[in-house]
């Protein structure tokens, strides 16, 4: 079977393919709302990665039958 490198796949489009400016203003807004809902306590650090992960990361879709 003939594999394909992944440069000629067709590109899709994701979260990945935002500005960059505006995404990490996504992050930013997403990483306050972390702080926010935690009482304006903990580390920012981790308030950063986790929002990363959520703008980011693709959403699954729920199907409802």
């Amino acid at each position: 079977m003939k594999q394909t490198s992944p440069a000629v796949l067709p590109r899709q489009k994701t979260n990945a393919t935002k500005s960059a400016p505006d995404l990490q203003e996504q992050i930013r807004l997403r990483a306050y709302g972390l702080y926010e809902q935690r009482g304006r306590e903990g580390n920012e650090l981790d308030d950063w990665l986790q929002a990363e992960s959520d703008v980011t990361q693709p959403k699954a879709k729920t199907v409802i039958p």
